[in-house]
C-alpha cells in the first residue's frame, strides 16, 4: 500500500517495494533517494484516469511503474530492467514523489 497525503501531493512508497523491483537493499533506498541515485515522480490521471496516480521510480539499470488508486492500494506494477545497460535517455524521469 502507498501512503498518500496532502490530498496526492505526497507519497511514500514503502523501500522494500522499491528495493525489490529495482534489485536493490531495501536500508539502501533512502540514501539513494537523497543522493538522486534514485529518482521519483508522479503523474496525476486525468479523464478516464481521474483518481488515480502513476508514480515512476528510477535508478541507472531500471524503471518501475506504479499505478495507485486515491487509497493508495497498487492497481498496476510494471518494471523495465535494462540489465548491465544504463537507461536510455527520457528512460529515466527526475522529479520528486
Amino acid at each position: 500500500m502507498i501512503e498518500i497525503e496532502d490530498n496526492g501531493a505526497t507519497f511514500t512508497i514503502p523501500a522494500d517495494i522499491i528495493g525489490a523491483a529495482l534489485k536493490r537493499n531495501a536500508a539502501t533506498i533512502p540514501e539513494l533517494v537523497r543522493t538522486g541515485a534514485i529518482t521519483m515522480a508522479c503523474e496525476r490521471g486525468t479523464d478516464a484516469d481521474a483518481g488515480t496516480f502513476r508514480l515512476t521510480v528510477s535508478d541507472d539499470r531500471a524503471r518501475l511503474r506504479l499505478i495507485v488508486d486515491a487509497s493508495g492500494a497498487i492497481i498496476n506494477r510494471s518494471v523495465l530492467n535494462f540489465g548491465s545497460q544504463p537507461l536510455p535517455p527520457g528512460a529515466r524521469r527526475p522529479g520528486a514523489v
